[in-house]
């Protein structure tokens, strides 16, 4: 056995990661694929959520489980591929975009970013006893965008693969339900097109989640929605290097030591790319193409990380970050509501 560990570590680089990141892409290529299916898209599960569940399925079948070639290779995708993904992503941001929803929607979109992750690190800690690598990652889903943000909170929090799981089971979960209960509350709110985006774009979970919500209720408020959306997205660099910085200065108190600070440099990446797309100096085209390999990519890692969680750890999370989930989910409803009537009674 050793000697095939150090025959494998002999190996070039390439040689050794290409078998799993290859299986990985794989993976990722499958859900893109039946994410076109009519029926996961009219439940909003986009390529990633369903991209992590064939992981999950993949990698406790024990179809794998004595091919220890892929590690490499799954591990390259869940980090390397997952940091360009995210640096990709900005490529679905023009910041000419936020003009369309005005002051009010900038103001509504960080006060509940800033609102879902102090409600989550509270609940988590004073009322179901959570671990705030649990608490973080579920409040960082529902507060930015889904599952992309889980993903993109892992590295900065050292996360564990089934704590990362369970946090995007969440924002499956609740971001479904949040389709077939928004529209019902917009109607019953009263609410016109602008204010109706505006509620839903800043407190549903997923982008593909957002839409058909907002189209469900009508076009003109889907494009409200999306764009409101987007602004949470743009948030989501400033707010790594927020939880960067808390996590040193929380390290540091522990051990009265000094820490650098580890700056999430795929953030800064990503807005770098955001900027440049505002500039619209690619074909639209070109664009276009850069957001399906970003997909893919995306997914390819959603699918590694999902290999890389076993049952066993999950059910040890237990139930506890279902019922965090659920006391957000009614934040976000009931919290997001007042937030947004208040702003906009302030600046319309």
């Amino acid at each position: 056995m050793a000697t095939e560990v150090q025959a494998a570590a002999a190996k070039p680089m390439w040689k050794r990661v290409f078998p799993g990141a290859a299986f990985a892409l794989i993976l990722g290529a499958f859900a893109l694929w039946l994410a076109r299916f009519e029926i996961f898209q009219n439940a909003g599960l986009s390529a990633l959520p369903l991209a992590i569940l064939l992981g999950l399925l993949v990698g406790n079948s024990g179809v794998i489980s004595n091919v220890p070639a892929l590690d490499p290779g799954l591990e390259f995708a869940k980090a390397k591929l997952l940091r360009l993904g995210i640096i990709l992503f900005g490529f679905k941001l023009t910041f000419q975009d936020i003009a369309r929803v005005g002051v009010p929607g900038i103001v509504i979109a960080v006060l509940m970013v800033i609102s879902v992750v102090v409600v989550t690190l509270w609940l988590g800690r004073r009322v179901f006893k959570l671990d705030d690598e649990t608490s973080l990652l579920v409040g960082t889903g529902s507060a930015i965008c889904g599952a992309a943000a889980v993903l993109a909170a892992e590295p900065v929090l050292r996360a564990k693969a089934h704590t990362v799981s369970v946090a995007v089971a969440t924002v499956v979960v609740f971001g479904t339900l949040a389709m077939f209960i928004y529209p019902l509350l917009g109607h019953a709110f009263g609410m016109n097109h602008y204010a109706y985006g505006l509620y839903a774009g800043s407190t549903i979970h997923e982008v593909a989640q957002v839409i058909v919500a907002g189209r469900t209720f009508s076009e003109e408020a889907a494009n409200y929605a999306v764009i409101e959306k987007m602004i949470r997205v743009i948030l989501l660099a400033p707010f790594l290097f927020v939880l960067s910085w808390w996590l040193r200065a929380r390290m540091e108190s522990a051990t009265h030591t000094r820490t650098p600070l580890v700056i999430p440099w795929f953030a800064v990446l990503f807005m770098v790319v955001g900027a440049f797309n505002s500039l619209h100096l690619l074909d639209p085209k070109w664009v276009t193409g850069i957001l399906q390999f970003d997909n893919w990519i995306l997914a390819a890692a959603m699918g590694a990380l999902g290999v890389r969680t076993h049952w066993r750890a999950v059910k040890q999370a237990g139930v506890k970050p279902l019922l965090l989930a659920s006391a957000v989910f009614i934040w976000l409803i009931v919290g997001g509501y007042a937030i947004n009537a208040l702003v906009l009674s302030l600046l319309t």
